[in-house]
């Protein structure tokens, strides 16, 4: 036959009625996602909800060798401006025998600004700030004593204060969460 393409042993070109499948496999998944969207979306969590997720604190209110204390997800939050006192003793406190052990710059992102939470990890407490016998923390309830890095370093609890997640947005704004 003059005029017509010869073609490798069993193959064939595509047909017609093979297009109409395959689309019509298509707009049948596009249909599909499309059903089931709205019962996946509705697993997201609400605007209030994420409203809480995360906050924003203004760090330029709190002076050297002052504390804040912001709730975040129904718990405190300690945030401190630490002296140069402070930063040094947390650094010379790395090496201490520690129940915990994590150095002061695993638990800080600049050495100034120490953000954690304010629950002890023995009970649940909310430990007293510039107390105790590590001029950290110390929690009244069971004699817990933290030092000025929130780590551990006597008393019942099993670890140290935990640090949450955060970002500096800037010099003088951070966001928890």
């Amino acid at each position: 036959m003059a005029g017509t393409a010869t073609q490798p042993a069993g193959t064939t070109e595509p047909t017609r009625r093979d297009f109409i499948v395959v689309a019509a496999g298509a707009f049948a998944a596009v249909g599909a996602a499309a059903a089931v969207w709205p019962f996946i979306h509705q697993m997201n969590p609400s605007a209030d909800v994420l409203a809480l997720s995360s906050t924003e604190v203004d760090l330029g209110q709190i002076a050297a060798g002052q504390s804040v204390t912001i709730l975040w997800r129904g718990k405190p939050v300690f945030v401190r401006h630490r002296t140069e006192a402070e930063i040094a003793q947390a650094k010379t406190d790395d090496t201490a025998a520690l129940p915990d052990p994590q150095k002061d710059a695993d638990r800080v992102k600049k050495p100034e600004w120490l953000v954690m939470m304010g629950v002890c990890t023995h009970l649940g407490c909310v430990p007293l700030g510039q107390k105790g016998d590590f001029g950290g923390w110390f929690c009244p309830c069971h004699g817990s004593h933290y030092d000025t890095s929130g780590r551990i370093r006597k008393g019942p609890a099993p670890s140290n204060l935990p640090v949450p997640d955060y970002a500096f947005l800037n010099d003088t704004r951070i966001r928890i969460g």
